[in-house]
């Protein structure tokens, strides 16, 4: 287990496949999770920075959000990565214990009054893009739920300079819903200023979080910025 200072959960879990552009496998869900109204029970972690539902996504090349797809989207960093020689890619889930009491804590700094019962951690740890050997980036997309409320944490921690665009938010089946986070498609979405390091839209370093179990409660908090 690695433990990092800042917006980062500690690092931990199963390892997925290391293969450039792969994917976990099927992930069973311990609890639902509802997202923007469509109730999930399974999720693929796909190496390239995202996270989808209902089938592995291998998609290397961003789109912008919002893509009009047939498919709902948790991108905390989605680029171009390789881990098949260096880095990794690591899920969990928590039903009990001091992860769990960490995100309820934190969600309810954000949106008091909530109680949660499971969370999904997934990690890309020091992974490299490709095909730049030797590049260490490092972020998590945590998700967070008590049956109802739904809640999305993306953390980062250092990312290392690239060339290549990135996305970072999310998107659902037609865009209904939508949000990319700031510095998206820019030149300040990677390196030692990167805007996802750097900013917060809950004013935590290096963290950004969204309620995303339906469109009003989604739409009340997308970004807003606090001061």
């Amino acid at each position: 287990v690695f433990y990092f200072a800042g917006s980062l959960y500690p690092i931990s879990g199963i390892e997925s496949f290391q293969s450039d552009d792969g994917s976990s496998p099927l992930i069973h869900l311990q609890r639902s999770f509802v997202y923007f109204g469509k109730t999930y029970y399974t999720i693929y972690v796909n190496h390239n920075g995202h996270l989808t539902f209902s089938f592995p996504y291998s998609s290397y090349i961003p789109q912008r959000f919002h893509l009009y797809g047939s498919s709902d989207i948790i991108a905390p960093f989605w680029t171009d990565l390789d881990n098949s020689q260096t880095g990794s890619v690591l899920y969990n889930q928590y039903t009990n214990g001091s992860v769990l009491q960490q995100a309820t804590q934190d969600i309810n700094s954000y949106f008091p009054n909530l109680n949660f019962s499971w969370v999904f951690v997934a990690t890309w740890y020091e992974v490299a893009y490709y095909p730049t050997t030797g590049t260490k980036t490092t972020f998590q997309v945590v998700l967070i739920t008590g049956g109802q409320k739904s809640f999305v944490l993306m953390n980062y921690g250092p990312i290392a300079s690239t060339s290549q665009s990135v996305q970072a938010g999310y998107d659902t089946i037609n865009s209904f819903y939508h949000f990319t986070i700031p510095g998206s498609f820019s030149s300040s979405a990677s390196g030692v200023n990167s805007t996802f390091t750097l900013g917060s839209n809950v004013n935590v370093t290096g963290r950004w979080a969204f309620q995303v179990d339906n469109g009003e409660g989604g739409c009340q908090f997308n970004g807003k910025l606090l001061p």
